[in-house]
């Protein structure tokens, strides 16, 4: 990624303050890609819904927790992925797809959103677990997983920096992902500055026809021009 694709902070500030699904209804109107992908699916859910919006770039790894690291001969160091966190400018979320499934172990938990926070991560997504939900929450740290778990097992890196799938969402490192309540979205980097103005012309159209259907004087049947709104 070229300095100039890196959206400014004011820049990401101006995306974190529409929801995902209006940042998807943004997206369409450009026709760079399917509506059918581009986002989690309803089994990677938010855990900290009151936490709000977070944008960030992905720094992408695998891991595993189902045997021991000594076992497993995919077993990297897991200082490759805090390397990869200070090689990854601006804010940064931790995108984990878990090859255990269902996820036996957390490799989340309050000592790693505690490293990582320092590192400059904003949250995680994962289709693996979280744990220690009260301290994660309590630091700001938005998660959002497939699992919530209790014990870590044997919880190893296999892999960092490749390509990952979580919740059906294809991610490399260096994507710009938002992320909120609903779940988290990729956003293309070429149309990513042009993304709230397409958000708020879409919110002007629907604020619209929301006060057609709540003025007092409306009944049911009116139409606009022989249409319904």
């Amino acid at each position: 990624m070229s300095n100039d694709e890196l959206l400014n902070q004011d820049e990401l500030d101006a995306l974190c303050k529409w929801p995902t699904p209006a940042i998807a209804n943004a997206i369409e109107t450009f026709d760079i890609r399917s509506r059918t992908t581009g986002f989690t699916g309803s089994d990677v859910v938010c855990r900290f819904p009151e936490l709000g919006i977070r944008a960030g770039y992905a720094v992408t790894a695998k891991m595993r927790a189902s045997i021991r690291p000594e076992d497993d001969p995919d077993t990297v160091d897991r200082d490759l992925l805090i390397d990869a966190m200070l090689t990854q400018a601006g804010p940064k979320f931790v995108v984990i797809q878990d090859l255990d499934q269902p996820a036996i172990g957390s490799w989340w938990g309050e000592v790693n959103s505690t490293r990582h926070t320092a590192l400059g991560g904003v949250g995680v997504i994962t289709d693996g677990g979280v744990r220690d939900l009260d301290e994660m929450r309590e630091m700001g740290f938005l998660a959002l997983s497939k699992h919530v778990l209790v014990s870590h097992g044997y919880m190893h890196l296999v892999e960092v920096g490749e390509p990952v799938e979580v919740g059906g969402l294809l991610i490399s490192s260096g994507d710009l992902l938002v992320a909120d309540q609903h779940g988290a979205i990729e956003i293309p980097l070429a149309i990513a500055r042009d993304v709230p103005a397409a958000a708020a012309a879409i919110e002007e159209k629907e604020r619209k026809t929301i006060a057609f259907y709540c003025d007092p004087s409306y009944r049911p049947g009116d139409r606009i021009d022989g249409k319904y709104p």
